[in-house]
């Protein structure tokens, strides 16, 4: 089948380089799978001809089968039948047995070996410095455009069809605009107002400067902001957003930062208004690799380029999101990565989330 692109964050690490990380240990026995459902099979049974390769198994796009329902997450499923090495990637894989010794082994050699004080405090102090110098460093074009959204999230299709009516969409930790762009370029909507916010103001740079910054059909404004500050974007005042979208931005936040986070959402979105989230999980390919002096605090690290990073698990989300807004959706999306000339396995875990806000009943 067709797979959603890239339904990670934007990495410039191809799973080439990341396996020599992974080298020292034996990822070739065999893995834990999650069964094909009922519907699935009985569907397959219906449309493919005896002895013929079912379309999540076959590398000819034209006899794969586009998926459509949101948070399915794919529907290549490994079975205990299947060869691993076959693909280079499989859906709803949990790591096997060895992936989780290996993965606990780094963990405690990240926490003997963390942070010092002193960059600890460097990097939690002016965290702006660090996203100023990463998009100054990185074009435009580095930058993939996240084409899954649409696909995701079915109320941004309702947002942006031509009488939808006044909507106000916030996006927060909008970067180069590879978010906003893709949605202005489906827009129908004149009345969609569209706010890219960003804590880096080089980012905002990046964004204003781009050719798509001059929308169309409806306006598209760039914004400097702080989501964990006092303040709410210039030009929005409580209750005035109707969707608000947060991929990878809780991550690059403090844990001591969430709560005032939630807090602006709550304040800016109107009641029944909606966040379309997605983040880093636990035990992400990314959180494992990482290396000795980066371990800033529990499933919390800094990267080489100074940017922070936190991987969560479903169970702190629910707590942090469930005050004010109700959680529509909250699913684990796991993908297993497989590099067929060496043998090796990485697996890679984002956590994908819908919440709505809870109207006050006076």
């Amino acid at each position: 089948m067709i797979m959603a692109p890239d339904r990670g964050e934007e990495d410039d690490t191809a799973p080439e380089d990341v396996a020599d990380d992974l080298s020292t240990l034996n990822l070739n026995g065999d893995c834990n799978t999650l069964p094909v459902s009922e519907k699935f099979e009985s569907d397959e049974a219906l449309i493919q001809p005896e002895n013929s390769v079912p379309p999540h198994l076959s590398h000819d796009p034209a006899s794969n089968a586009k998926r459509s329902d949101p948070f399915q997450f794919g529907q290549r499923y490994l079975t205990e039948t299947d060869d691993v090495f076959a693909f280079n990637a499989w859906d709803h894989v949990v790591p096997d047995a060895a992936h989780y010794e290996y993965s606990e082994t780094q963990y405690a050699a990240q926490r003997a070996s963390p942070v010092s004080d002193f960059d600890r405090n460097r990097f939690n102090t002016n965290p702006e410095k660090w996203w100023d110098l990463f998009y100054k460093q990185k074009t435009s074009t580095f930058f993939k455009d996240r084409k899954w959204l649409l696909q995701e999230f079915p109320v941004l299709h309702d947002i942006t069809r031509e009488a939808a009516g006044p909507q106000t969409l916030l996006e927060i930790g909008a970067g180069a605009g590879n978010t906003a762009f893709p949605i202005m370029r489906l827009n129908a909507n004149p009345l969609l107002n569209v706010v890219a916010a960003d804590f880096s103001s080089k980012a905002v740079e990046t964004m204003r400067n781009a050719e798509e910054y001059d929308a169309k059909i409806g306006t598209i404004r760039a914004e400097a902001w702080d989501a964990a500050g006092e303040q709410l974007p210039d030009g929005l005042t409580d209750g005035s957003v109707d969707v608000v979208i947060m991929i990878f931005i809780f991550s690059a936040l403090n844990p001591t930062q969430w709560a005032q986070a939630v807090t602006n959402v709550t304040r800016l979105l109107k009641p029944g208004g909606y966040v379309l989230f997605r983040d880093y999980g636990r035990g992400d390919l990314a959180q494992v690799r990482f290396k000795s002096g980066r371990w800033m605090g529990e499933n919390f690290y800094v990267r080489g380029d100074g940017t922070r990073v936190y991987f969560f698990d479903k169970e702190e989300l629910e707590q942090l999101w469930t005050k004010s807004f109700e959680v529509l959706n909250l699913d684990v999306d796991r993908r297993l990565i497989v590099n067929r000339q060496r043998k090796l396995k990485m697996y890679r875990c984002w956590i994908q989330g819908r919440f709505q806000k809870i109207p006050v009943v006076d």
